[in-house]
């Protein structure tokens, strides 16, 4: 699928902003997000995917927290009815000072944590700018805005390794969702970042499994970045 806007980045991240829409396109095979009534998308940038959650006929509630790009992405879905916006940071813990790094890739690769072996896989990507946000945990920024949660059963993270943080700020919600994807590396991507196994663990632990697990960049000296999906099996304990 072409997106003009990744024709804008340097190849290895349009490559990678390609194949993350390809994962969630109507009609790949088990792409979950179509079984979804709605979708909440955690790390929204600029909205990248609207169309494609359109096309599947989503309600979506983006989350974003850095200002310049969170106005990019109202405006960029402001013809899309069913899709509105939060400016938050999201992590596990509500009203903490954090300062947010801000990528030179339009923020995409903008993170909490340092740059750790990232620049083994997109050398290109640099940190630009910074920025202090005060954190919230999903539960207190949707309550705050008044989310209708039960239109709402998929969860997608892009957090650039503050996922765990998300989950667990979550943990009240989790057993709502039906599907969670999130990006994970099995390497130190950003310094103390959440490693796949880690992810794994503690949602198996609460009732999910996966059930798509695909690699999208290698590191030359060992590790991949995956895009997982994982769906509830059993109810939570």
């Amino acid at each position: 699928m072409k997106v003009a806007i990744y024709d804008q980045l340097p190849k290895p991240l349009a490559r990678l902003g390609r194949h993350l829409l390809r994962l969630v396109s109507p009609g790949r095979r088990n792409n979950g997000l179509s079984q979804c009534r709605g979708v909440i998308h955690v790390g929204a940038n600029s909205g990248q995917e609207r169309k494609v959650y359109a096309r599947l006929g989503l309600d979506v509630l983006w989350i974003e927290p850095i200002p310049g790009v969170f106005a990019e992405l109202v405006a960029n879905i402001a013809r899309f009815p069913r899709q509105k916006a939060i400016q938050a940071l999201v992590t596990d813990k509500d009203g903490e000072p954090i300062v947010l790094n801000i990528a030179s890739n339009g923020g995409a690769s903008s993170s909490i944590l340092d740059l750790g072996q990232h620049e083994d896989v997109w050398p290109d990507v640099t940190y630009v700018g910074r920025i202090e946000c005060t954190s919230k945990t999903l539960v207190t920024a949707l309550a705050e805005a008044g989310v209708d949660l039960a239109r709402y059963d998929g969860l997608v993270m892009d957090t650039q390794g503050s996922e765990l943080l998300v989950l667990k700020g979550a943990e009240p919600l989790l057993s709502g969702f039906k599907y969670i994807k999130t990006e994970a590396a099995d390497f130190e991507m950003y310094k103390g970042c959440v490693r796949f196994g880690e992810l794994e663990a503690y949602l198996a632990a609460r009732g999910f499994s996966i059930v798509r697990k695909e690699p999208f960049a290698q590191r030359t000296a060992g590790g991949s970045v995956y895009d997982v999906l994982f769906e509830r099996t059993q109810l939570s304990p």
